[in-house]
């Protein structure tokens, strides 16, 4: 029997992404999204509950996520579930769960103050959203390996 590690995620995020460099040079983002959800409870006050997702991008992702994704861009990632074990500085084990990125879609319009295509350190003045990179979907193709 075959089984099926998939993740698909509407969210924002919660920081620019962060990116690095493996040693070959292959660039890695990392982010964290942010999923809510909403209900009534039976006082009528209105609830939510914000759950943190590690997200993790490789190589051209990485790349498209360095120039596209911002803090507080909503954002739809489809991906694979990754728990792995550690060592931190002090030689703690720790624990993390990760979804590694197969495919990203921006949604919605930019955040307020960033320019299309500029890194994190250099927004301006808000404009209005531009279709062209709203509607960018990075998919399997777009993945080298």
């Amino acid at each position: 029997m075959s089984s099926l590690n998939k993740a698909m995620l509407i969210g924002r995020l919660g920081k620019d992404p962060e990116i690095r460099y493996t040693p070959d040079g292959s660039p890695v983002a990392n982010f964290s999204l942010a999923t809510s959800e909403f209900w009534i409870d039976k006082s009528g006050a209105r609830q939510e509950k914000t759950e943190w997702h590690n997200i993790v991008a490789w190589k051209k992702l990485a790349d498209l996520s360095k120039r596209y994704l911002a803090k507080g861009r909503q954002v739809f990632v489809e991906g694979r579930i990754r728990t792995r074990d550690w060592d931190d500085r002090d030689g703690n084990k720790r624990r993390t769960t990760e979804i590694i990125a197969n495919q990203i879609v921006l949604l919605g319009s930019r955040p307020e103050g960033m320019e299309a295509g500029a890194p994190p350190s250099q927004r301006g003045a808000a404009e209005p959203a531009d279709p062209g990179i709203a509607d960018i979907e990075i998919t399997d193709n777009d993945i080298p390996f």
